[in-house]
């Protein structure tokens, strides 16, 4: 099988090619994938098939193997992807994503600008995180986020292990974020993706941060700087959409017999 291997501020996948949506692609493969001793190694699968709403349709896999709505990071390395292989011009694009169309815009080279459609706040929620509890704000990104501004440095927090959050509330799971101002709309933050574990980086948890700490400080527009540990990410909250820029680079393609 082919596939290709990219990362959007260290947040990595594994790119498979299946235009006609041929490839049997079962929670069990994906994990061997994904798995960083044994397989490739990477946060997730990105398959890349034929949509029927837009040419492209990102069928995003956990590193579990579980099917997810949508992946910020991922959207735009499966962008630069399409650009890079010739599958699609530089400029504007849809692609399909389970949580509907999304455009990316990029050029030949540089970063990848994503319309992440309008965030959707839904209430407020904790999350015990090792023997501290943590209260967070529940933000809808395409997937579910629980986006707690703490005050101590994210890297105070053990994320080795699940949060413990309400089950009633997100009986699928959910992305928890710790979260905290380090300057003038700029913030740093660590995640727990469900299905994943600790990443360096979540796209979509980077935009229900900015959602989080722009409440926190009485605003709820403009420019945010976002600090994860793979990187940094820029996100534009605007009166109907939210967006996402950052790099997304491929690094290797080959073929693998798993």
């Amino acid at each position: 099988m082919k596939f290709s291997k990219g990362h959007g501020t260290e947040n990595d996948f594994v790119i498979v090619p299946d235009p006609e949506g041929r490839l049997d692609l079962p929670p069990a493969r994906v994990a061997a994938l994904c798995n960083r001793y044994t397989g490739i190694g990477a946060d997730g699968v990105l398959r890349v098939v034929r949509g029927e709403d837009a040419e492209w349709f990102m069928d995003y896999r956990n590193a579990d193997g579980s099917v997810a709505e949508m992946c910020g990071n991922g959207l735009r390395v499966f962008a630069r992807y399409l650009v890079d292989q010739g599958l699609a011009a530089p400029g504007r694009f849809d692609v399909a994503t389970r949580a509907g169309l999304r455009t990316v815009e990029l050029g030949a080279r540089g970063s990848v600008t994503a319309d992440m459609g309008p965030a959707e706040v839904l209430g407020t929620s904790s999350a015990g995180i090792g023997d501290r509890r943590v209260s967070g704000l529940h933000v809808a990104t395409g997937n579910p986020h629980l986006a707690c501004v703490v005050e101590n440095p994210v890297s105070a927090f053990d994320l080795s292990v699940a949060p413990d959050v309400d089950t009633n509330r997100f009986p699928e799971g959910v992305n928890v974020e710790v979260v905290r101002m380090v300057g003038r709309r700029a913030v740093e933050m660590r995640v727990y993706e469900r299905g994943v574990g600790t990443t360096s980086s979540c796209g979509t948890g980077v935009v229900a941060s900015a959602v989080a700490a722009a409440r926190a400080a009485g605003e709820d527009r403009g420019e945010w700087e976002v600090r994860v540990p793979g990187g940094a990410l820029t996100v534009i909250l605007g009166a109907d959409s939210t967006y996402l820029r950052g790099p997304a680079v491929i690094i290797a393609e080959g073929e693998t017999l798993l």
